[in-house]
């Protein structure tokens, strides 16, 4: 970024600090007469903001203040949790819940045989009523075979403490991607297609309980890592 962006980016942060989510920013055309710099410039400003979540384009409407990021902790948390924590609503609509032979490729995550049943549990995840997430999530049904029997619960974590299975621990991946068409109609993604998948397998001390696939809004997540000093390589759960 030249001498002139970064004055140009300093001026719209200032500003956004004084507008509410949803507000109108200046336009280019009008940055680049007020601030006297060209619109290649301004557009590099603004794009800079949009990378950081300050902003967002709406295609034909403009540039607005985006809702700010949640910075979710890298911890054995659910997402109720998390959002909860940042004084916000959780809540999920329910695209599929179903007790089903397990496939292959999940199957071996959960140390199960091929066809062995399992809960499959797909919804959108919200936060006040926005759509941040799809989850995709895989539970074997021998710990518990009522899950599904009143409902999704909120907290599939929660949901097997309360039959005596306690997640001890657990490992992510977390990939970088464009969502698919589906997930931006989900999503209701409008201003970006970059998505943040996560996948977790959360275990009671060597058992898989959970196997589930997150994909969340890239400009609506980003991901919180407290780091120590190096000692020795963290070993994978078996």
């Amino acid at each position: 970024m030249t001498q002139k962006s970064a004055a140009v980016r300093t001026y719209l942060t200032g500003l956004v600090r004084d507008l509410t989510v949803g507000d109108a920013v200046p336009s280019e055309r009008d940055l680049t007469r007020e601030l006297g710099v060209s619109r290649t410039t301004v557009r590099q400003a603004i794009d800079a903001l949009v990378i950081e979540g300050v902003l967002e384009r709406a295609q034909g409407r403009g540039t607005f203040v985006a809702p700010p990021r949640a910075d979710f902790e890298m911890r054995l948390t659910t997402f109720g949790e998390e959002v909860r924590r940042r004084g916000m609503t959780p809540a999920s609509q329910v695209l599929e819940a179903r007790t089903t032979p397990c496939p292959a490729a999940v199957a071996e995550l959960l140390a199960l045989p091929v066809g062995g049943p399992a809960h499959r549990v797909l919804r959108v995840r919200t936060a006040d009523g926005e759509p941040w997430a799809v989850e995709d999530a895989w539970i074997p049904a021998g710990p518990a075979p009522d899950l599904l029997d009143d409902g999704v619960p909120e907290s599939l974590d929660q949901a097997l403490r309360d039959r005596g299975h306690v997640p001890t621990g657990g490992e992510e991946t977390i990939t970088a991607a464009d969502a698919t068409g589906a997930e931006r109609r989900l999503l209701a993604m409008t201003t970006t297609h970059a998505v943040m998948r996560i996948e977790r397998r959360t275990y009671a001390d060597r058992t898989p309980l959970i196997h589930s696939r997150f994909t969340y809004r890239g400009d609506r997540y980003s991901v919180f890592v407290p780091l120590g000093e190096a000692r020795s390589p963290v070993p994978r759960w078996a």
